[in-house]
């Protein structure tokens, strides 16, 4: 697997149009900031690492029969890396989706970033 960040991120969108309740993905760190950066903006109801083979364990919300999650676009890729400055974050969806930034003090926000003056990779959009 060349782009394991994107292997979650279709895991995640699959997984919601199914009305799938959990789904499981390789754990690292990177991707377990992304899931906490999801579950802190209200996108998962939960993530965990379980088991000796270290895991992440992600619970899916839903409204009725409708995923929270709506959209999710990998920006940055292996092949064509996408770098901006604080000023060059761009809002998703006029401030309703949110932009994942990894920046030298670690993954977040792009609303945090730009408060902190902060740039770096810009990893995926969530809408």
């Amino acid at each position: 697997m060349t782009d394991p960040i994107s292997d979650m991120l279709t895991r995640l969108r699959n997984a919601n149009l199914a009305l799938v309740p959990e789904v499981e993905v390789a754990h690292s760190r990177m991707k377990e900031s992304i899931a906490n950066i999801l579950k802190k903006e209200g996108y998962i109801a939960d993530c965990a690492v379980e088991g000796k083979a270290r895991k992440l364990k992600l619970k899916l919300k839903y409204q009725g029969r409708k995923g929270v999650i709506v959209g999710l676009k990998r920006v940055s890729k292996p092949g064509l890396r996408r770098y901006v400055r604080a000023t060059e974050i761009p809002r998703v969806l006029g401030g309703m989706g949110t932009a994942i930034v990894s920046t030298p003090r670690g993954v977040m926000t792009g609303v945090d970033a730009r408060k902190q003056n902060l740039g770096g990779e810009l990893i995926c959009y969530v809408w």
